[in-house]
């Protein structure tokens, strides 16, 4: 521990702290615009300046260690008018078309241009370079007109996520950022994470906008639309509109998609627990016939993409399953249709999710269980926000309504998938019933697989069998863990991987926080306990129990692993090129 002053204010701190972190423990924001905790402390934009006794230049904050007897002034007219001038610089190459911005209202630079007095004067007049935009990615669009070079992104896809596919191109004034050779994104091993996205304080970086698409099915007579929400949409869709991180808003949710004029309001949750019944039955079936091992989860698409791109040896590896969006389009369109005399072409599927990935996902080939996409559209929390404001509804003051049957009924395994190790504790509840075939000797709650640790390992005896397992989230530690199954240092049966780190509550379509919020706000945890307490007061825990999967597979898919359920409810996957 050190003793400093800050602003005159004596505090105790940790000396491996630097001035932004002890600043915060005073209750001192120190605004900053390239900072994010962990993965890019660079001290590059110079918003985060304060004045530190002794030394000669005004110091970044972010970067710069506390010492015993060190004194720092955080807000001085020297510090003031640096910030100001820096962000007047920053403004002199950006593309001020704010009023229209995706991020208008929820901008870093907006925000510090307010806060420090910059307006819309041109005060450095120059030469000002200019690009076009990159749409060709299905997922998103990047627009260099609007980047700061702040170099977030840049360390979200290379530190966190070890794909690396962009990264800053040229120097001097020509600096921007792009994929080598400026190649577009659909060009390069790009996995559709979105992670980018959400670390981006400006406009430069965006999910490619398809509300259009669905106010158009929408208004459509001939269309019969329904909509799906993904089990960790609940957890986060309030903070777009104010709440409290870590608001529960599923009644609010469901209120506002049936007064947008959905047909149907149903819950991703149901086919999550189909997802469960298919997934569980593969893993035991590939520990009893001597199958490839371990079974890795495919809930994920960024995940899957991520596979095929840079690990295609573990293609064997992945449950063939369906994510629980694609088989809820897949159930729509065969049995939904059936009992309502519909014709699958006239059934318009919109999947809301937390999941940039999803957006390629509905593309993706064998993913037409009825001759038809499975899914139509898969919007991200962010843009079926929008739709609820623009269609004018109180979203914050809404009656809580419930999910419409049968597709709106699920368990709290369902629920849980939303985050980190929710997948594995699903399928290890149906899996150790299966085994055991006693459903009160079977254990409901696996906590070792809990928790936002990128990796975590368990071991549980169920019935006669030793059952090794693993979680990882976040494509970097994905790619530790692959490299030590392949090395053979691990051995594992089940292993479940998501592409966000802590999960889909943390996906690249979530809520944009800033970065003063996802650098001293555990987001994860506190977004995971919506999930993990409507598990815990749920009446049914476990996906078998679920009478609607019941119900369905007597009428429709016979039985879990079925020739039927396998044409509908299972896909296939391929090789990538790596470059």
């Amino acid at each position: 521990m050190v003793n400093i002053k800050i602003n005159g204010m004596s505090l105790t701190v940790p000396k491996e702290m630097t001035i932004l972190e002890a600043a915060r423990t005073a209750n001192i924001e120190i605004p900053t615009l390239c900072y994010l905790k962990e993965i890019n402390q660079i001290g590059a934009c110079r918003i985060c300046v304060v004045e530190v006794k002794g030394a000669r230049t005004l110091v970044a904050a972010c970067t710069y260690p506390v010492a015993e007897g060190m004194e720092i002034w955080t807000n001085t007219e020297k510090v003031q008018k640096a910030r100001r001038m820096t962000l007047e610089l920053i403004l002199s190459t950006h593309q001020r078309h704010c009023l229209s911005c995706i991020r208008s209202g929820n901008c870093e630079l907006q925000r510090l241009c307010w806060l420090f007095g910059v307006d819309d004067e041109e005060v450095y007049d120059g030469s000002n370079p200019e690009y076009e935009f990159d749409d060709s990615a299905m997922h998103m669009v990047r627009n260099n007109n609007k980047c700061i070079l702040c170099r977030r992104c840049v360390a979200a896809c290379s530190r966190l996520q070890k794909v690396g596919v962009i990264g800053p191109n040229e120097r001097g004034f020509n600096t921007h950022i792009g994929c080598a050779y400026d190649q577009n994104l659909d060009e390069v091993a790009c996995v559709s994470c979105g992670q980018c996205i959400v670390v981006c304080p400006t406009g430069a970086i965006y999910e490619k906008d398809q509300t259009q698409k669905v106010w158009d099915a929408l208004n459509d007579p001939k269309k019969h639309v329904i909509v799906q929400t993904a089990p960790s949409i609940r957890a986060t869709i309030g903070e777009a509109f104010g709440m409290p991180v870590g608001t529960d808003a599923t009644g609010k949710m469901v209120a506002a998609l049936r007064r947008l004029g959905f047909d149907g309001v149903y819950d991703t949750d149901f086919a999550a627990d189909m997802t469960i019944m298919e997934e569980a039955h593969e893993l035991l079936e590939r520990i009893k016939n001597g199958g490839t091992l371990p079974l890795i989860t495919s809930c994920s698409p960024g995940w899957v993409k991520f596979c095929e791109h840079y690990y295609p040896e573990f293609i064997p590896n992945l449950s063939t399953c369906k994510s629980p969006q694609q088989m809820f389009g897949a159930i729509a369109k065969t049995w939904y249709a059936h009992k309502h005399n519909l014709d699958p072409k006239d059934i318009f599927v919109v999947g809301v999710m937390p999941c940039t990935a999803k957006k390629f996902e509905v593309n993706r080939e064998d993913e037409n269980a009825a001759g038809v996409p499975d899914c139509d559209v898969a919007l991200t929390t962010r843009e079926i926000s929008r739709m609820i404001k623009r269609a004018g509804l109180d979203f914050v003051n809404l009656p809580d309504e419930d999910f419409d049957d049968p597709l709106g009924e699920s368990t709290g395994a369902g629920t849980i998938f939303g985050a980190t190790g929710g997948v594995m504790e699903a399928a290890l509840r149906t899996a150790a019933y299966w085994l055991t075939g006693n459903d009160d000797s079977a254990p409901v709650d696996f906590v070792e697989v809990r928790g936002m640790e990128g990796i975590k390992e368990a071991t549980y005896k169920v019935g006669d069998y030793e059952i090794n397992v693993a979680v990882a989230s976040g494509l970097g530690n994905a790619d530790r863990l692959l490299k030590k199954i392949k090395s053979g240092e691990k051995k594992y049966h089940f292993v479940e991987i998501m592409a966000c780190p802590g999960g889909c509550i943390n996906g690249g379509g979530q809520p944009v926080q800033p970065a003063h919020v996802r650098n001293f706000v555990d987001l994860r945890s506190l977004r995971a306990s919506v999930l993990y307490n409507q598990d815990k007061n749920d009446k049914l825990r476990k996906s078998h129990e679920n009478p609607m999967v019941k119900m369905l597979y007597d009428e429709w898919f016979d039985h879990p692993g079925s020739e039927k359920a396998h044409q509908a409810l299972h896909t296939s996957y391929k090789v990538r090129s790596h470059f």
